[in-house]
C-alpha cells in the first residue's frame, strides 16, 4: 500500500493491558486534564477488544480515580475558572462546553454556579470584547457580527442588548436582530 507523501502506512498497534492502559493513561493525563469520558473513550481505542479490554478500562479509571489523578469535578471547577479567567467566556459557554465533554449535569450546575454566581455578565462581556478587539458596530451588518461573537462566547440576549443601547445603536438595528431571533426560534 503506497501513502501519500512517500509516507509508510503506520503499524498498527497492540492492545494494551490493564498495566499498559494504566500508564497509557497517566501519560494522557500528563499532558491535558481530561474528563473521565474523554480518558475512556481514548483508553477504549487501546485496549483488548472485548469483554476483557472493557474490564480493564474500568479497572484503570477506578484506579486513577482513587489515586485522585481522575476527578471530573475539579476538571469542572478548573476548566470554569480558566475560562472566565483567561477567555472571558460566559456561563452558557462554559456549559456546553462541559456537557460535550462528558461531565455529569450536576456537577456542571455546581461548579459554573460556583464560578459564574456572583460575577457581573454585562463586564465580563465587555472585557471579552476588549480581549477581541471588537469595536462599537457601525452599520447594521457590524451589530450582527457582534451580536454573533457574544452568543458564541455564552452571553445572554439581555445582557448583549444593553452593551449594544450603551454603544447607542439604533433601535432599528436592535429590532431587526430581535426579528432575526424571533425567525431562528420558529425553525
Amino acid at each position: 500500500m503506497v501513502m501519500p507523501f512517500g509516507r509508510k502506512p503506520a503499524k498498527p498497534r497492540a492492545a494494551l493491558n490493564e498495566a499498559g492502559l494504566y500508564d497509557y493513561a497517566v501519560k494522557a493525563l500528563g499532558r491535558r486534564m481530561r474528563t473521565e469520558a474523554e480518558l475512556r473513550r481514548l483508553m477504549t481505542t487501546r485496549a483488548e477488544p472485548g469483554e476483557q479490554g472493557e474490564a480493564a478500562v474500568r479497572a484503570v479509571a477506578a484506579r486513577l480515580k482513587g489515586n485522585h489523578y481522575l476527578d471530573d469535578q475539579s476538571f469542572a471547577e478548573t476548566y470554569a475558572r480558566l475560562r472566565q479567567q483567561n477567555e472571558k467566556l460566559g456561563a452558557r459557554r462554559v456549559r456546553q462546553d462541559l456537557q460535550q465533554k462528558g461531565v455529569r449535569a450536576d456537577v456542571i450546575e455546581e461548579a459554573v454556579g460556583a464560578r459564574y454566581g456572583e460575577t457581573n455578565e454585562e463586564a465580563l462581556a465587555r472585557e471579552y470584547l476588549s480581549r477581541k478587539r471588537i469595536a462599537k458596530p457601525e452599520s447594521e451588518k457590524g451589530t450582527a457580527r457582534v451580536v454573533r461573537r457574544l452568543v458564541g462566547a455564552g452571553f445572554a440576549t439581555g445582557t448583549i442588548y444593553r452593551i449594544l443601547r450603551r454603544w447607542d445603536v439604533p433601535e432599528e438595528e436592535l429590532a431587526g436582530l430581535e426579528n432575526l431571533e424571533a425567525e431562528r426560534g420558529e425553525e
